[in-house]
């Protein structure tokens, strides 16, 4: 198996729906040896029986990204309890409702600081902590989105984060290469999470992103959670500092996806089709 013998942490898994847990879930499969984070007491109850799914119970710490005090004690508890690191998995990002509705224009300075703070700064802070816990070869990834690239709706500022984040990737894979240790992100297609159902019609961008990939689907966690294996794996170990795109191929398409009926050039997305 691919992961045997390697261990690795993920933080921001929320519940069985999240991207997170089918990253988990594919590392676990491949043989890997987990330990999770949670930001509070409600999503520990939520995380406790992902990890004693993946027999992990005893690996299970706080970690709320806005609390420097907790990356210290993170790392303290993972070298006592868990021991070396050969992967992290960061899928953490936040930015506050009202910031992800009407104009970019509108959104506040303290929107704005929060956003980075936990969607981008907390990659920095983790990698940081817990860098002399990565075995050499170890591998950090993060996920991003397309917003991060191109206006998406209601995206906002989490678009400007995820430009952030991938940038950060890039001088992190820097900084890291020469200790051997990768970073790359993942850029996945828009799934029903905890995380998303903050994003304004979001259904509709489902059903979009559906019509429009060349696949003709939305992917899945299963699929995120398999690209993502791959990058934490050796079959990887040339790769760093990249966005590694997991969404159907949506993020190739210039125009609306369009075929002819009744002779005509339609969209294939329609509301009276969907």
């Amino acid at each position: 198996m691919l992961m045997q013998g390697k261990k690795g942490l993920i933080v921001g898994v929320a519940n069985q729906k999240s991207i997170a847990y089918g990253i988990a879930k594919a590392c676990k499969e491949q043989g890997a040896e987990l330990a999770f984070t949670f930001l509070n007491e409600a999503i520990h109850k939520r995380v406790q029986p992902i990890a004693e799914e993946f027999g992990s119970a005893k690996y299970v710490y706080e970690l709320d990204v806005s609390q420097p005090e907790h990356f210290k004690k993170l790392k303290e508890d993972l070298e006592a309890d868990f021991g070396k690191l050969d992967f992290v998995v960061h899928s953490v990002a936040f930015a506050p409702k009202e910031a992800l509705d009407g104009e970019f224009l509108d959104t506040s300075k303290e929107a704005f600081g929060t956003a980075m703070e936990i969607s981008v700064y907390s990659l920095i802070e983790l990698t940081r902590e817990l860098k002399t816990l990565l075995n050499e070869g170890a591998s950090v990834l993060t996920l991003s989105y397309l917003g991060a690239q191109k206006y998406v709706t209601h995206y906002n500022v989490m678009g400007v984060a995820k430009a952030a984040l991938e940038s950060s990737v890039r001088y992190l894979a820097y900084d890291l290469g020469k200790d051997g240790i990768r970073v790359n992100a993942i850029s996945a297609g828009p799934i029903k999470t905890l995380a998303s159902s903050g994003i304004g019609d979001f259904r509709m961008i489902l059903k979009w992103n559906e019509a429009n990939a060349p696949l003709r689907k939305n992917v899945s966690i299963e699929e995120v959670g398999n690209s993502a294996m791959y990058l934490l794996s050796p079959l990887a170990s040339g790769v760093t500092g990249e966005v590694h795109y997991v969404d159907c191929g949506y993020n190739i398409m210039g125009t609306c996806a369009m075929e002819k009926r009744d002779g005509k050039l339609k969209l294939v997305y329609d509301e009276e089709t969907h």
